[in-house]
């Protein structure tokens, strides 16, 4: 699935993330992002970045994202992440 947000998407961030971390989603989501869908939970999902993994939930009633949580892509060894 691709994400077709743009950059004016309205972000609310949920667990205290750097404003960097925002930002960063932000892009990913403005530059149509693919997401990976959680099986179990309708509305939430999985962006990756080449470092990152960020959990959004997509609110039906709003239109916000609220981003949840991050962790390091584990595609990226420890030491390589940029």
């Amino acid at each position: 699935m691709v994400a077709n947000l743009s950059s004016k998407a309205q972000i609310e961030d949920l667990g205290n993330h750097p404003t960097e971390t925002v930002a960063a989603l932000r892009s990913l989501l403005a530059s149509g992002a693919s997401t990976i869908a959680d099986p179990k939970r309708r509305g939430f999902y999985e962006i990756e970045s080449d470092s990152v993994v960020y959990y959004i939930h997509l609110s039906p009633v709003t239109g916000k994202v609220l981003l949840l949580a991050t962790w390091q892509n584990e595609g990226v060894p420890a030491g390589e992440a940029s």
